[in-house]
């Protein structure tokens, strides 16, 4: 790729739909370095749930933003961007393609549509949140949150702590849901040229290849890298600790469901997590749709994009 135009290429799509693979291929084809975009591979120490692809396994294409965070760390959409601009930046000046590959809608809205300004934060404020959500139970907040802000909701869903309090904190502070602020902020990409390639399985085939990266992830044993990053004092309540699996494993471990119930329970948000990521996809533009198998169309799509 001899091109000096600012070519931006995002790989996206629901979990399991073989995004990694794809994006190497690609890599190779085009000399492109991938940019995790995924909200929980950039943690440390949280590799089988997350599904991270293993130093050995990535044929030798650099991956950025993995393994970045401690797992006591929040790592947020706005780090989320100014990371990822750095290490874009850093990839055009080795004049190879940056090629921005994850599912994390909020981080792929964040860099593509900009993040408004996070505005003061009130502690009493989001002390008594906290609170609520400790006596009443998250679903409460939840439900808070889809009343003055539907939009919003929908696209974090209702296991996600931190994100609920904080647009509540937001709504509360403002009088102005969260999903308006983000309507009034900025790109900041501009004068990239973005290519978006989007991949998609028929539902049912998607649902078996979740159903069986599950199991996978339970056979090559996540129950032991949980109960490992336990013993070296990561608490129970980190960030990573809510992504999808190690909060069922967690359960398993304190004896409240079984191994069976862990994994149908994993699969079974899991498939509910792929739904929403869809919904979210479906609401941006721009977004040209491959299938997986069809790696010949999505090369040909991409030469022809390039600048």
């Amino acid at each position: 790729m001899e091109s000096k135009a600012k070519n931006l290429t995002i790989i996206l799509g629901p979990t399991s739909v073989g995004k990694t693979a794809i994006s190497i291929r690609l890599a190779h084809e085009f000399k492109g370095e991938i940019i995790n975009c995924d909200s929980m591979q950039v943690y440390q120490g949280f590799d089988i749930g997350t599904d991270k692809i293993p130093l050995d396994e990535r044929e030798g294409i650099p991956h950025h933003l993995l393994d970045i965070y401690s797992p006591s760390q929040q790592f947020t959409a706005a780090d989320f961007v100014k990371q990822a601009l750095a290490t874009v930046a850093v990839i055009l000046a080795r004049n190879r393609l940056p090629i921005i590959t994850g599912g994390t809608g909020l981080y792929l809205k964040a860099l593509l549509s900009g993040l408004f300004p996070e505005g003061r934060k009130d502690p009493a404020l989001r002390q008594m949140l906290e609170a609520e959500a400790l006596e009443s139970g998250l679903a409460t907040l939840w439900d808070k949150l889809m009343e003055v802000d539907p939009v919003y909701a929908n696209t974090i869903g209702p296991n996600d702590r931190v994100r609920i309090i904080r647009a509540l904190e937001v709504y509360y502070d403002t009088k102005m849901p969260f999903s308006q602020h983000f309507a009034k902020t900025k790109s900041y990409v501009t004068g990239y040229h973005i290519i978006k390639i989007g991949l998609q399985l028929e539902r049912e085939k998607l649902y078996q290849r979740i159903d069986k990266r599950v199991e996978k992830m339970f056979a090559q044993g996540i129950v032991a890298e949980v109960v490992q990053l336990l013993r070296q004092g990561v608490a129970s309540t980190s960030p990573p600790f809510r992504a999808l699996g190690y909060r069922h494993v967690l359960q398993m471990l304190n004896q409240e469901i079984s191994q069976e119930e862990a994994v149908a329970l994993t699969q079974r948000d899991t498939r509910r997590y792929a739904k929403r990521q869809m919904t979210w996809f479906r609401k941006m533009t721009g977004i040209h749709w491959f299938s997986p198998e069809d790696y010949e169309a999505i090369k040909k799509f991409l030469k022809n994009s390039l600048r």
